[in-house]
């Protein structure tokens, strides 16, 4: 975002200035408001499933969507290379995994208006609605959307495409959500969903998934050259040159980009070894043999299932 009626000085404070832009804030905060709503709604019939937590998660997911979006960062992401990448790790690996971890279609169905709601629940039990979200629930589907997303925008062209045209740089931005939520959903499976893959074969996607995108943060830190022709213009003394802030974007991008992988990881880890197999030597056999006290004869019990 440039300032072209402004000094230097005016203009580098703008820059840092927190704006908050309508077209951001009123979705945003209508969908709060609806979430808080249905979660209370909801929260009294399943209080051990709906806790201040999936409150605390939403709503945290929505304010990480609102700082990407909004200045400073937005506007110094137009600047520096370091701060659109710190952008780009909030929008796709922050942001949906909390959202998700809000368990938001119950709270959200709840929050409507009576009539609204019955509209929308007919439409998503509509068989084109599930038939699409079925397909995108595919974590294979849903691991190549976010790969197809995180490149593609990442390709110098369309990367300065995305600079140079407002649109174009809000749809990256709302192709970067999408992609994230697709490709988080199977992670999470947020209530009432259930996971398709196991937490095993989960930690192969969530690994492969982390592998691709440290390809791009080693290009960025490793290159000799400046990639992205609109960070290549010189920068003031005492400021990061272009190459500087272009590895300083990779490793912004391999380290921090590499937490919210490395969370799930351990979290899926740690629930697929507490999900113990039942061990045939505990099992009693299927039908026992007893002598009863009273004639002698014999009786037949049921072993117990362990």
């Amino acid at each position: 975002m440039s300032h072209p009626a402004l000094g230097p000085a005016a203009a580098e404070a703008a820059q840092w200035s927190w704006t908050l832009e309508p077209l951001v804030i009123v979705p945003v905060a209508v969908t709060a408001v609806v979430y808080v709503r249905g979660w209370i709604a909801v929260r009294t019939r399943l209080p051990e499933r709906f806790g201040a937590a999936r409150l605390a998660a939403f709503l945290a997911g929505l304010a990480a969507l609102v700082v990407a979006v909004c200045p400073p960062l937005d506007a110094l992401g137009h600047r520096w290379l370091r701060a659109h990448m710190a952008q780009h790790i909030v929008l796709m690996l922050i942001a949906p995994p909390l959202l998700w971890l809000g368990a938001p279609l119950a709270p959200l169905l709840s929050g409507l208006p009576r009539r609204l709601r019955r509209i929308v629940a007919t439409t998503l039990a509509g068989g084109p609605v599930r038939s699409v979200t079925g397909v995108l629930a595919d974590p294979r589907v849903a691991w190549l959307t976010f790969a197809a997303a995180f490149w593609i925008w990442h390709l110098p062209a369309f990367y300065e495409l995305a600079l140079a045209a407002e649109g174009w740089h809000r749809l990256e931005h709302a192709c970067f959500v999408f992609a994230g939520l697709v490709f988080w959903w199977p992670v999470v499976a947020p209530w009432p969903s259930t996971r398709v893959w196991t937490s095993w074969a989960m930690v192969a996607y969530l690994v492969l998934a982390e592998a691709q995108a440290m390809v791009l943060s080693a290009i960025l830190t490793f290159a000799d050259r400046v990639i992205y022709p609109s960070y290549a213009t010189p920068t003031p003394s005492g400021h990061l040159s272009p190459i500087e802030d272009q590895a300083l974007a990779g490793v912004l991008m391999w380290v921090p980009g590499s937490i919210p992988f490395t969370i799930a990881l351990l979290a899926l880890v740690f629930r697929g070894l507490s999900i113990q197999p039942r061990s045939p030597s505990l099992a009693a056999p299927p039908a026992a043999t007893r002598p009863t006290a009273t004639n002698g004869s014999t009786a037949t019990s049921s072993g117990e299932r362990s």
